[in-house]
């Protein structure tokens, strides 16, 4: 029987276990929205009419908004097992998190209001919402992570030691450094690529080719963009032989996405990002512990870590039985959605009579 401590801080497994879980959920949000940002981002550059677009706004319609709740969940998980983080990040970081709810505003407004008129110029203008939205927040994510990376600098409240506040707050120009904007494009970069593959693999036609081809182009921006990302990661934060094997691992899922996409292997190119993505997820995660992406004011160990910033052993057991009921529902219930909506789309699915179709949610 486990004995609970309400008041204090829970055992350095429990806190472990859930910066794991968090990175996960992370890790999940990175490749499923991934896809579909990449896919919103191309709506206006692939679609070369209307019933294209539709079909385009057609592949990630089931599921764009199910691939949000990752990001909600990770928030979520934030605040119930690490408050101290979860404080310290959006009292600092507001700016640029309101950034990245204006993004998802725009592009959750664009999908939903799409159809919700037939002229065209309207459409078109929701079709710039939705790529506009969903390229402000992978540059934001990006930009972010990339600060993660370096270290925020954190320091005790002036009155109250017992809180951390990063330090200038608002920390919003300081993110926007050589690093910061390298791995905001890199991520846009990703995402791109991702979501080309995506679409090449759900659709047919002259949209999949067209999609296959540009998946070609934006593969090796990728490549060049991840390999000075991720080089310059384990030289700014070296975490050992493993960061190295994960770079040499991301490196080879780009590499293997594009040389398959050239090959028309569209399912195995896709498999490919996403794997790629996950290597990286899990790099810039070894970088975050245990300081949790912070650093002291004028550099050194964090005074903010897993240690001190988690909940108590109450919370984090709690937590992690319903973790073990739900989560595996909700992995179930994604798989299913993605296995009745798995064929591929064409013109020729979008009736000739029916308005834009609506995003299903």
């Amino acid at each position: 029987m486990i004995a609970l401590d309400v008041a204090g801080n829970a055992p350095l497994a429990f806190q472990a276990l859930w910066f794991i879980l968090i990175a996960v959920l992370w890790t999940g949000y990175l490749v499923l929205e991934g896809f579909d940002y990449g896919v919103a981002m191309l709506i206006r550059i692939l679609g070369r009419n209307e019933k294209e677009k539709r079909v385009i706004v057609n592949t990630i319609g089931p599921v764009w908004d199910g691939n949000e709740v990752w990001l909600l969940t990770a928030g979520g998980a934030t605040f119930a097992a690490f408050p101290a983080w979860y404080a310290t990040l959006f009292s600092g970081l507001y700016l640029p998190l309101f950034l990245v709810l204006v993004g998802l505003i725009i592009r959750g407004v664009a999908f939903e209001y799409r159809s919700k008129h037939p002229d065209a110029k309207w459409r078109n203008a929701f079709d710039w919402m939705a790529s506009i939205g969903s390229f402000i927040v992978p540059l934001v994510l990006g930009i972010g992570f990339a600060n993660f990376i370096i270290g925020l600098p954190v320091a005790a409240a002036a009155d109250n030691p017992s809180l951390y506040v990063v330090s200038p707050s608002p920390y919003f120009w300081q993110l926007f450094n050589w690093f910061g904007l390298l791995g905001g494009l890199t991520l846009v970069a990703l995402f791109l690529f991702h979501g080309a593959l995506f679409l090449a693999l759900k659709t047919k036609g002259e949209l999949h080719d067209r999609a296959q081809a540009f998946a070609g182009k934006a593969g090796l921006v990728s490549i060049g963009l991840g390999a000075i990302f991720l080089i310059a990661q384990n030289l700014l934060h070296p975490t050992g032989a493993l960061g190295w094997v994960l770079l040499v691992l991301a490196a080879a899922g780009l590499g293997s996405a594009w040389w398959f996409n050239g090959k028309g292997r569209d399912g195995i190119a896709f498999v490919s990002t996403t794997a790629a993505i996950l290597f990286v997820a899990v790099g810039i995660f070894l970088t975050m512990w245990p300081g949790l992406g912070f650093a002291a004011v004028g550099g050194g160990a964090s005074p903010l870590n897993a240690m001190n910033a988690s909940s108590s052993e109450l919370t984090l057991v709690l937590m992690t039985v319903a973790a073990g009921v739900f989560v595996p529902i909700v992995l179930a219930y994604t798989a299913w959605t993605y296995t009745v909506f798995r064929r591929r789309l064409g013109v020729e699915n979008i009736p000739d009579d029916e308005p834009a179709a609506a995003l299903a949610g």
